[in-house]
This record gives structure tokens, C-alpha cells and sequence, in this order.
């Protein structure tokens, strides 16, 4: 009879501590798993895939090594003693072979994603993406747009359901840009530029941060993505548009020197080529024969989708 208490008081704390922790995941906001983009959506069903498949092995191996614990106890004398037992060949098969399966699996799986999430792959829409180029800065982000002729800091605007091309570079030590609620962590590097393309099926605002330690401010480098209507978005352009904070060359060199907690500002773009002009003050002197020849290279430097 205390045998079947024990077992059952184990089942009921057991059942206790996934209940809470089920009450604890619905009550804290964690963007990875309530994605609200098309990205986001599928990578997240590539965690809860792997999750699950990763249990087939560490359910097993949890409960074999308490029950194990527990039959061959030092007390317990029904327990068969079986000192000359050498091996299994189903248990030899099951350790082998249950892994392999997850491996196989898990490499098709990869292999897959690899290419259908490859952050430099846009996204099939029938709608015009739009451009954003991405500055990291100490510690700050900035935000281009180069057919609007417009420029943020800490802050940026995105049409509803509409793809967005985000090219990437740094003027700074190397960071990595990062909007988890929509996918995709890529880094930023100076002298190259880096594609991620993403796309945002909700509107709301979205907390976006720096993903890679650069430096004392680096914990305040964030910034917010706001998904809005297509006509909010022309609105906001429009508004930006007017305004006689004008971001050229000698203006961006005092916004590029080092500072943390930076409110967000907004620039009509006075230098067209900034973004070019940024990367290529470190990959050759103005005015080299280089430049032309390294003005269209870029390189994954990313993490990936």
C-alpha cells in the first residue's frame, strides 16, 4: 500500500510541476515562440520539431535512470542480481539505433532549412519589398531608407505584409542585428554588407536588440520595429519627409562617435550614398581603383535564418 502511495504522490508532483510550468510559459512573453512573422512562424516550428524529437531519446534515459535508481536500491530484495550478464542485443540496437534515426532525421531536416530559411533568400510576395539599410553604431542602430530618402535612430517603421530587404553593415565593432518576434539573428560587420530578409503579418511593435557583446553600452542597444498598415506607413514617410533634420556626412560622423541610452531620431537623408560611403571607408581610400571593384561584395557573415 506505501508503495502505491509513493508512486502516486511521485505522479502527482510530477503532473504539479508541468502544470506550472505551462502557467508560467502563458504568463511570460518569450517572442522566439509567439512569432509574429512569416520567418519567425518557421523557425519556430523548426524548435518545437526538434524538441520533440530530442525527447524520444531524453524522456527514455530520465526515467530508465530513475527507475534503475530506485529498483537496485541497496534495500530492495526482489530485485534480480545478475552479476554475470554481459550484454543485450536489443538494448545494444536501442542505443544505437533510436540516435541514428534522430540523426538521420534531424540531418534531412537541416538540410532543408538550410536552404528554405537562408536569410539572403527574399521572400515570395507578390508585393515590392522594401529597403532598409542597417548601420551598427556604439551603441546605437541606425535605419536607412534609401528610396524614401529618409533615415531613423533606435526606431523604424514597416508596412504590414510587406517583405523587407534589410542590408547590413557596421561601423563599429562587430554586433549582430536581431528582432526575435520576426526570425533571424545576422551579423553586422564593417567593410561588407549582409543580407536578412523578413516580413511582419501582425501589426505591433516589436522589440529589436543587439545579439553580440560589443562593448560597456551594449546592453542598451535597442531598438523597436513597428509593423503598421500600408497607408499608416506612407503617412509616417510623408511626415519625415518635412522635416528640416537633415542627415549628411558631418551630422552622421557626430551620431556615429560613442554613446548609449540615444532617444530616437528622425532624418530627411541629405547623403544619398551613405550606406556605400560607410562601408567603403574601410575597404579602400576614396577615390581608389579598388573601390569599384569591391563596391558589390558582400558576405553571409550571418547566423543564419
Amino acid at each position: 500500500m506505501r508503495k502505491k502511495l509513493k508512486i502516486a504522490a511521485a505522479i502527482v508532483v510530477g503532473l504539479a510541476l508541468l502544470a506550472a510550468l505551462a502557467l508560467f510559459l502563458q504568463s511570460v512573453n518569450i517572442p522566439v515562440l509567439d512569432p509574429k512573422g512569416l520567418i519567425a512562424h518557421e523557425q519556430r516550428n523548426l524548435i518545437i520539431f526538434t524538441v520533440i524529437l530530442s525527447l524520444f531519446v531524453i524522456v527514455p534515459v530520465y526515467a530508465m535512470t530513475i527507475l534503475f535508481a530506485w529498483r537496485y536500491r541497496e534495500h530492495h530484495k526482489t530485485s534480480r542480481h545478475a552479476p554475470e550478464w554481459a550484454k543485450s542485443h536489443v538494448i545494444e540496437g536501442l542505443m544505437w539505433g533510436v540516435p541514428l534515426v534522430i540523426i538521420l532525421i534531424l540531418s534531412v531536416v537541416t538540410w532543408r532549412t538550410s536552404h528554405s530559411l537562408d536569410p539572403f533568400r527574399p521572400i515570395d510576395s507578390n508585393k515590392k519589398p522594401l529597403t532598409i539599410q542597417v548601420v551598427s553604431l556604439q551603441w546605437k542602430w541606425l535605419f536607412i531608407y534609401p528610396e524614401q530618402k529618409i533615415a531613423t535612430v533606435n526606431y523604424f517603421q514597416m508596412p504590414k505584409d510587406v517583405p523587407v530587404t534589410f542590408e547590413i553593415t557596421s561601423d563599429a565593432p562587430m554586433n549582430s542585428f536581431w528582432i526575435p518576434a520576426l526570425g533571424s539573428q545576422i551579423y553586422s560587420m564593417n567593410g561588407m554588407t549582409t543580407k536578412l530578409h523578413l516580413v511582419a503579418n501582425e501589426v505591433g511593435k516589436y522589440n529589436g536588440m543587439s545579439a553580440n557583446i560589443s562593448g560597456a553600452g551594449f546592453a542598451d542597444m535597442k531598438f523597436v520595429a513597428e509593423a503598421v498598415e500600408p497607408a499608416d506607413f506612407i503617412k509616417w514617410v510623408a511626415g519625415i519627409q518635412k522635416s528640416t533634420n537633415e542627415l549628411d556626412l558631418a551630422e552622421y560622423e557626430e551620431l556615429a562617435k560613442p554613446s548609449s541610452h540615444v532617444h530616437t531620431t528622425e532624418y530627411v537623408l541629405a547623403k544619398e550614398d551613405l550606406h556605400r560611403t560607410i562601408v567603403m571607408k574601410y575597404m579602400a581610400p576614396a577615390g581608389s581603383s579598388k573601390e569599384g571593384e569591391h563596391a558589390g561584395g558582400h558576405d553571409h557573415g550571418g547566423s543564419g535564418r
